[in-house]
């Protein structure tokens, strides 16, 4: 992992962000495919769109 990935982490961590959204920002920054659709929620999937952008902008709104 990238430095950039870990520090973002952290950082969500520390804030308290919903875990489905991190997981779902972790997905996305790795390029992981997204979850079934039946596994999804709002979190996971701002996440996962999120991290595909390596966007950290977001991460106050999902605390």
């Amino acid at each position: 992992m990238d430095q950039a990935y870990r520090d973002a982490t952290d950082k969500m961590e520390e804030m308290g962000v919903q875990l489905e959204y991190i997981l779902g920002w972790q997905g996305g920054y790795l390029g992981h495919p997204e979850r079934e659709e039946q596994r999804l929620t709002d979190a996971y999937s701002a996440g996962y769109e999120d991290g595909q952008e390596k966007n950290t902008d977001n991460f106050a709104n999902w605390k």
